[in-house]
């Protein structure tokens, strides 16, 4: 039976893991990325979190699992804490939150559009313009599919001249 207690418990202990940064976007936290999915009380002093990866096989899922593990010892006061990969429902750059898509424009990341940006509720258009984070800019251009992590891909705009990743869309 889940009592009030636990209720109260589980949204902070929530709160505290959807801090830990990205370890490959450190400026976005979990929660902005999407990816931490829930977080259950299963006894005294014991947690379960479910993480979703951007991809199955993403390698920073360990990374984001030690640090859920540690802010959930060190500020959570659980004894143990388990984080479950969850691959349904798969991750979707649709899960970013609006302050992590900001923040990532902020950063100079161009953020991923969402479904409904992309479609507009209709049809998907065949040329799809993405923003410069510098100056605003649609004239852009690809450079590389893939840069520094495999969910980027590599622009330079074509009005400031300045590269920038892109967060593809998936």
């Amino acid at each position: 039976m889940v009592t009030e207690q636990d209720t109260a418990l589980e949204a902070e202990l929530r709160r505290l893991a959807g801090t830990v940064p990205d370890p490959e976007l450190p400026v976005l936290t979990l929660e902005e990325l999407g990816v931490l999915r829930a977080v259950h009380v299963t006894g005294p002093g014991s947690v379960e979190v479910d993480l979703t990866p951007t991809y199955t096989g993403c390698p920073a899922i360990e990374a984001m699992s030690a640090d859920i593990e540690r802010i959930l010892h060190e500020s959570g006061g659980m004894a143990e804490v388990t984080v479950r990969t969850v691959l349904a429902p798969a991750w979707s750059t649709d899960d970013i939150s609006d302050e992590g898509r900001r923040k990532l424009a902020e950063f100079g990341i161009a953020p991923p559009r969402t479904t409904r940006e992309v479609s507009g509720g209709g049809p998907i258009p065949l040329s799809l313009a993405i923003r410069c984070p510098h100056c605003g800019s649609v004239d852009t251009e690809l450079l590389s599919r893939f840069s520094s992590t495999a969910c980027k891909a590599l622009r330079r705009c074509v009005a400031c001249r300045e590269p920038f990743d892109h967060f593809k869309e998936l």
